[in-house]
């Protein structure tokens, strides 16, 4: 028996955005607050303040144009992700300095660290993978980019 991938319940198939523009950081990470209040029912200025009081610890840029802001959230019921392509990759005090063009949100229930690490190693794991990164970037659907993200890895370069 399989295990199921993580990934595959934290992204549903209406968390994945395409071309999505934003023109600094701060407007990405209160764009993604606004779409994950709409999908956790929790206020988007709670949710922003949460993800810019972990950016202020040190940037979720992790390098190679790619992003994973992530914040543990109190009221949370269960974890949540969406994963954005933007349009045009913007800076992001990323580690390697270079813009972010994919960026993968995680937010998880405050008091679940276990949870919120096997995601977010997860996550990591799966955008670091330059040949799923790279397939990201041409993704022509968001059905594509998600099927790239959840349990199909390099399976779906194949497709």
């Amino acid at each position: 028996m399989t295990t199921p991938d993580p990934l595959a319940l934290l992204l549903p198939d209406d968390q994945v955005v395409l071309k999505l523009r934003a023109a600094t950081k701060a407007a990405l990470l209160a764009e993604l607050a606004r779409r994950a209040a709409a999908v956790t029912g929790l206020p988007a200025a709670m949710l922003a303040a949460a993800l810019e009081a972990r950016e202020a610890l040190g940037s979720t840029g992790f390098g190679s144009g790619i992003a994973v802001p992530h914040a543990r959230i109190a009221g949370l019921a269960t974890p949540c992700g969406l994963f954005v392509r933007l349009d045009k990759a913007l800076p992001y005090d990323a580690i390697d300095g270079k813009a972010v063009d994919l960026v993968f949100l995680l937010l998880t229930p405050a008091g679940q660290d276990s949870t919120h690490l096997a995601l977010l190693a997860a996550i990591s794991r799966r955008l670091r993978d330059k040949e799923i990164a790279d397939a990201l970037r041409k993704a022509a659907t968001p059905a594509q980019a998600r099927g790239l993200l959840v349990g199909a890895g390099r399976g779906a370069l194949l497709g």
